[in-house]
């Protein structure tokens, strides 16, 4: 009876060690990670300055707070075009970020709405690895693995429909991560809707700003303001203060045909006041799926883009200069497959979107030979 009892209990106690192998081999796995903060990654796809803005992945100064309107303010929280940059010679990569609404949408995946994807500088093209998948307020996700510990560049996307209050990146805890140099002091500035903003691309990194930003290894900077994109003299003015390469506009969806007519050749004034050597870049608005068959609204969006072409030909014959017009016809194809509800884009549709402006672009003259 004892010689039993001892080898039930030697039998529990082998039972007991074989299942908290795992907790102890995960346990183990937790504590070799070690996070890194703000200070040992630059910030890329914005140029106003940290000690401007209430928060450092906001998109507007916070003196702007007050000259804004309220929804244009809170939707200037999200971090749509933003990305970080930094070297490490890393076995594992890991992600961990606090969002600030834990918001959710009725036609846009979570991960593009809050994830953060990850790329790698693979012999100087910037290539997909993984999506760091949300789970609440406060997140953290393992994106890679099982890595030679060769130093290798990284690039995260940011959330584009919910701010970041703070982004934390985890790494091995006898490896390096170092914060890199500024590549590019030219950057293409795009002020626009919920198109630009992202919506509705299946994670951040299929957005059209951080599509074009990797293909032309350029800062993309994002002015999307969902339901939102008006050419409002605020913003008008703030972009003016920045000196890109050249500026995209792509309000049309959120105005109409007055809002047209009244704004746009003020836009431009306002612009070139400061730049009068910046090309500015009109972009149609795109007509729904839905005017295959909607009269009402078919005529609609064909009112503003005619109003929009009317005063670009104003403004050509009136001597103005660097202003440039894009007819948005077959801008995400001809099968009228790339979008998720008529409107705004799937994946398949930002990269068409993304590959048809940078054609326009070329044909233009406004990218320079080198970015080829």
């Amino acid at each position: 009876m004892i010689i039993k009892t001892y080898k039930t209990t030697f039998q529990h106690f082998l039972l007991l060690l074989f299942l908290s192998i795992p907790i102890l081999s995960s346990s183990q796995e937790q504590h070799n990670i070690k996070y890194f903060g703000k200070d040992f990654f630059i910030l890329e796809g914005t140029q106003i300055n940290d000690s401007l803005k209430e928060n450092r992945y906001d998109r507007l100064p916070l003196s702007y707070k007050e000259l804004v309107r309220k929804p244009v303010w809170e939707l200037s929280k999200s971090s749509a075009g933003m990305s970080i940059r930094f070297f490490s010679n890393s076995t594992s990569i890991s992600v961990k970020w606090t969002v600030l609404n834990n918001l959710k949408m009725n036609h846009m995946a979570e991960t593009g709405i809050k994830g953060v994807d990850l790329y790698f500088n693979n012999k100087g093209n910037w290539q997909y690895l993984n999506t760091a998948r949300p789970t609440g307020i406060e997140n953290e996700f393992k994106l890679m693995q099982n890595m030679s510990n060769e130093m290798r560049e990284f690039k995260m996307f940011l959330p584009l429909y919910d701010g970041v209050n703070s982004i934390e990146i985890g790494i091995d805890s006898n490896s390096v991560i170092e914060r890199p140099l500024h590549k590019n002091p030219k950057s293409i500035i795009f002020y626009g809707t919920s198109i630009t903003q992202g919506g509705c691309a299946s994670r951040p990194g299929m957005a059209h700003t951080n599509i074009i930003s990797r293909k032309l290894n350029m800062d993309c900077i994002n002015f999307g303001f969902s339901g939102n994109g008006m050419m409002e003299q605020p913003i008008n003015e703030l972009i003016s203060e920045f000196n890109p390469l050249f500026y995209v506009i792509e309000c049309l969806p959120n105005m109409n045909a007055e809002q047209v007519k009244n704004r746009t050749i003020p836009l431009v004034k306002t612009l070139q006041k400061k730049r009068p050597n910046t090309p500015i870049v009109f972009v149609e608005n795109f007509l729904r799926e839905s005017s295959a068959l909607d009269i009402k609204g078919k005529a609609l969006t064909n009112e503003k883009n005619a109003t929009l072409k009317a005063e670009y030909i104003k403004m050509i014959e009136g001597g103005f200069k660097n202003v440039f017009y894009i007819s948005s016809e077959n801008a995400t194809g001809d099968d009228h497959e790339g979008t998720v509800d008529g409107v705004h884009f799937t994946d398949l549709g930002f990269i068409r979107y993304a590959d048809f402006l940078i054609d326009q672009f070329f044909q233009l003259g406004l990218i320079p030979k080198e970015a080829e």
